[in-house]
């Protein structure tokens, strides 16, 4: 517990200090990891995350032991505003429960969360820089204003219980509140989630989710995140690691793994998961002064291109006459 706050306001910190995330053509999901991203999914998109995982718990001092599977599923739908998009995000589990004096199979919800995330601030929207296009090195050289993350907000509603098997006696249906920064540089994107969750009940908990992306290439990517929460009832820190591999631009495949950074009860855990996106309905949208900007810099472009082709009609007409 002492950890968490201690890194804590760590987290704060370095979540105003990285780097600045963009609206993408392909497929931006959630998964592998547990954080959520800044950005919505786009206005009438809607998009499925879910896979399938295996647990192992094991409590020394309780002497038990708990083996299992279960099944995430997270839909997403994006309506009424580009920045805009409505979340379920639900956790079912089974396992077998053995303790010193028998075995039980469990089954139940662990999580159920139905919930919304919107854009408040996005650093390039009205941002209508004017393109050198005579250097690309002038184009991406990094800027202060890199640094400036994107900023959303999400509000949830947990409505799983005390009659779960896997939430505490007291538990009921309680708010979960969170902001969130997104920020991108080239192939990296860092994305960080501070989170008050159940807030109304005898246990709130308050935590935090770093995730840090980096892109090989246009199909793999892979990532590192960092995972703290406490309250009176339980703390943890866990640590993931995991990659993505992308089959199309709507449909992503990926695998991870995480470990808990302590024994009472020691946790692992891994899994593998599928997300696939619908678009058909979307209409694309330019934030604005995006607009202008991309008929400038495509009428500069155009011009570049016609002055290249006069030249070489010249180089051609002297090369002729030479001849």
């Amino acid at each position: 517990m002492n950890f968490i706050k201690k890194i804590f306001p760590l987290a704060l910190l370095l979540s105003s200090a990285c780097l600045h995330a963009q609206y993408t053509d392909q497929i931006n999901s959630n998964r592998p990891g547990k954080s959520m991203s800044g950005f919505a999914v786009g206005k009438t998109v809607l998009q499925l995350e879910s896979g399938l995982y295996g647990i192992w718990e094991d409590h020394d001092i309780l002497n038990y032991d708990a083996k299992g599977a279960g099944l995430d599923l997270q839909l997403r739908y994006g309506a009424f505003l580009e920045e805009l998009e409505f979340i379920a995000d639900v956790q079912y589990q089974f396992d077998w429960y053995d303790n010193a004096l028998q075995t039980t199979t469990r089954n139940d919800f662990k999580t159920f969360i139905l919930g919304a995330k919107y854009l408040i601030y996005d650093p390039d929207k009205n941002y209508n820089p004017e393109p050198n296009l005579y250097s690309w090195k002038a184009n991406h050289k990094f800027k202060l204003r890199n640094l400036i993350p994107a900023v959303a907000a999400y509000a949830g509603v947990n409505l799983v219980g005390g009659k779960s098997v896997y939430t505490f006696p007291q538990d009921k249906v309680s708010p979960k509140v969170m902001i969130i920064t997104h920020n991108h540089y080239g192939r990296w994107v860092w994305v960080n989630n501070i989170i008050a969750d159940k807030i109304t009940t005898e246990y709130p908990s308050i935590g935090f989710i770093s995730t840090l992306t980096h892109g090989f290439n246009d199909k793999w990517s892979a990532f590192g995140e960092f995972q703290g929460y406490s309250s009176d009832y339980y703390s943890d820190a866990i640590f993931r690691l995991g990659a993505a591999r992308l089959l199309s631009d709507n449909l992503q495949v990926d695998a991870s793994i995480s470990k808990n950074f302590k024994d009472t009860p020691f946790i692992l855990y891994g899994g593998v998961g599928i997300s696939w996106r619908f678009d058909a309905d979307y209409r694309d949208i330019l934030l604005p002064g995006k607009a202008e900007f991309e008929e400038e810099k495509s009428k500069e472009e155009e011009k570049k291109d016609k002055k290249k082709d006069k030249e070489k009609e010249r180089v051609d007409e002297f090369e002729t006459g030479e001849d």
